[in-house]
């Protein structure tokens, strides 16, 4: 019985191939060849589903969206099956769309070429404006819930808020990305103007080197915690408490 072909999930493992060498090597460097080894498939596979680079670069663009809006609504989900108070279910929210691990490092970085590319691409355009769109309404929604459970002023203005928190959020993303630049092996991350090895010198650095580099790269930074950057923000609108979580008087 011949194996049936997964065609979405192809498009996807070619398109995540292109995010991998667009968040370590740049835009420049998305050849078809390039992309081909990322995601280990031949040249003619990515010709097959996509006509030119144009057309993968505004799915993998896409498919980065969709990712982040997954997974923010799956911690909405869970802080609200855990009862969270929605300005803690909102700062659960807020961390997906930072660069804390290699899989969101390499997502921002996407988001972040591709909003440059969009400035000059009508269609990629379209889908930066939408996305930001379906953003926006998520938090403009979570501080008119917390109008509802007491947590937000009942004349509080929700969407310049949004805009606010959303603009904070996106200036602590630029700083964590530029603390800690994806390294190209592995997912690890690594100080910017560490050299990558070269044809030529194929011998790996220890874990410990790397770590000792990443200290020397961020031992005079202050530490980031992003907790500490986004609360007082949330706090400008989420000034009371949620009534939910009182106990009921005897």
């Amino acid at each position: 019985m011949p194996r049936v072909v997964d065609h979405d999930e192809r498009r996807r493992n070619i398109a995540r191939g292109y995010q991998r060498v667009l968040a370590e090597e740049g835009l420049a460097r998305t050849s078809f060849v390039r992309v081909a080894e990322a995601a280990g498939v031949s040249v003619g596979l990515i010709q097959h589903y996509f006509t030119g680079r144009e057309a993968l670069l505004r799915f993998a663009y896409q498919d980065c969206v969709a990712a982040v809006e997954r997974r923010v609504s799956d911690r909405i989900r869970r802080g609200e099956a855990a009862r969270l108070p929605i300005s803690e279910l909102l700062l659960g929210a807020l961390d997906e769309l930072l660069p804390l691990d290699s899989e969101r490092g390499v997502e921002y970085r996407v988001r972040q070429h591709l909003l440059t590319t969009a400035l000059a691409d009508q269609e990629l355009s379209a889908v930066a404006r939408e996305a930001d769109a379906r953003l926006l309404a998520r938090v403009v929604t979570a501080v008119e819930n917390g109008k509802e459970c007491g947590e937000v002023a009942a004349d509080h203005d929700a969407r310049p808020s949004a805009r606010a928190i959303l603009a904070v959020t996106d200036g602590l993303a630029a700083a964590i990305a530029l603390r800690e630049p994806l390294r190209r092996e592995e997912g690890r991350h690594l100080p910017s103007g560490v050299p990558a090895a070269s044809e030529g010198d194929r011998a790996p650095r220890s874990a410990s080197d790397l770590d000792a580099e990443r200290a020397a790269y961020v031992g005079h930074l202050p530490p980031l915690d992003p907790a500490v950057v986004l609360r007082p923000v949330l706090a400008l609108a989420f000034t009371g408490r949620c009534r939910r979580h009182d106990l009921p008087r005897s």
